[in-house]
């Protein structure tokens, strides 16, 4: 039997932690931390889970962080990568994207939606469990996760592949404008890849330009991008050319070959597979005789080891009906007294190895706006924060009275 939860004492537990929640996500925005460099803020997230009296804290060999509340046998885990984005242009910023700016709403700085202000309330649900002994027959694993923003699911492939951790269900913290969020689009990353010949520019004819040949491809794609797939709940899949490169012998010269990247976003039923093979049937690429294929990813961690991927994230969603689903609403609607949104990300999130590749039920609940990430200027709000810190400690026990039922 589950315990009764005490909504109205963890939602003031939350508001008092509201200035360390504050504090400590400041301290995170202020560590430079882009994948691949996120040993100092890891370090920073070991601190204040140790502070507020975690079970147990360790590190794994990839660099993510672990952090235990409890020791019930239901292991339900929530999640936040801790890596950003670099900052782009600084001139497009009003504030120094490393110090911030604060004022009584909002706190400003890389990383603060995207997405380190879902660690500050995590670690501090775990000390509201702690306060008001809600530990019951459950274990909470608090991940800070490395990687995501250079490889998205990487890292809970990791956890789950080789540490054999199988959570019953995840709470990912990417944000969500504290609406809860069941499902995203899949996304892949493809080259397409068109050899010439090179010659002296003054006479071009002598070559074969494969910047010339790469045209029509681009037009065919343009095309395809108007006729893909499209779900109710998920949207359409996208696709877009995000990068080109060439190589010539000189700027008087005839470019000898030509390649582009393509950011491929899959909808419900659309497949890697057939992704690939919808832009092998174009007919500029069969008539230049191009290389389609999909890139893999080997970037060391900052621990040195190599996990390497093939940069394809499946699609997923988590049925609205799902016990998961259930047990975050009854918690939304117990601590706040309304009902949720139910919805959905448009980005990209750790849920494309959880539940994509491993079926593990993945729903989402986190500080911050989706139009913030990545983007200068990047905020998130004090509110957020105290409204995900109560919901993250009662979500375990509305989890266990929901399989009670």
């Amino acid at each position: 039997m589950a315990k009764k939860i005490p909504f109205e004492q963890i939602v003031a537990r939350a508001e008092h932690y509201k200035a360390d929640m504050t504090r400590f996500l400041r301290d995170m925005i202020a560590i430079p931390s882009e994948s691949c460099d996120e040993e100092k803020v890891v370090l920073r997230i070991k601190q204040e889970m140790e502070k507020v009296g975690f079970d147990k804290v360790e590190i794994d060999p990839m660099g993510n962080i672990l952090g235990y509340v409890g020791h019930g046998p239901h292991l339900i885990a929530m999640d936040a990568h801790i890596d950003t984005v670099g900052i782009g242009n600084i001139k497009n910023w009003t504030f120094d994207p490393y110090q911030g700016m604060e004022d009584d709403e909002i706190i400003g700085g890389r990383g603060s939606s995207d997405q380190e202000g879902g660690m500050a309330s995590m670690v501090y649900a775990g000390k509201i469990i702690k306060d008001l002994g809600l530990e019951d027959q459950y274990t909470l694993l608090v991940t800070g996760t490395v990687q995501e923003e250079d490889c998205d699911g990487l890292c809970w492939q990791y956890i789950i592949e080789q540490s054999k951790i199988r959570p019953e269900f995840v709470v990912s913290t990417e944000p969500t404008d504290c609406q809860i969020y069941r499902g995203q689009r899949g996304r892949m990353e493809i080259r397409i890849d068109v050899q010439g010949r090179s010659c002296h520019g003054s006479a071009p004819e002598r070559g074969d330009n494969a910047i010339f040949k790469m045209a029509p491809i681009l037009l065919d794609l343009q095309k395809l991008a108007g006729n893909l797939g499209n779900d109710d709940f998920l949207g359409k899949g996208t696709l877009t050319v995000s990068e080109i490169f060439f190589t010539s012998p000189s700027r008087c010269a005839v470019a000898d070959s030509c390649a582009v990247s393509i950011d491929r976003r899959l909808t419900w039923g659309e497949t890697w597979e057939g992704a690939l093979d919808e832009i092998r049937a174009l007919p500029a690429v069969k008539a230049a005789g191009a290389v389609v294929s999909m890139y893999n990813y080997d970037r060391p961690a900052y621990t040195g080891l190599v996990y390497p991927t093939e940069c394809y994230f499946p699609t997923w969603k988590t049925e609205e009906s799902h016990v998961a689903v259930k047990a975050l609403v009854n918690a939304y609607e117990g601590l706040f007294e309304s009902k949720p949104v139910v919805d959905k990300w448009t980005f990209s999130t750790n849920g494309v190895s959880i539940m994509g590749r491993h079926g593990i039920p993945v729903v989402g609940f986190g500080p911050g706006k989706e139009p913030e990430a990545h983007a200068s200027n990047e905020k998130t709000w004090k509110a957020h924060l105290v409204k995900c810190a109560a919901m993250y400690a009662a979500i375990p026990l509305t989890y266990l009275s929901e399989l009670a039922d």
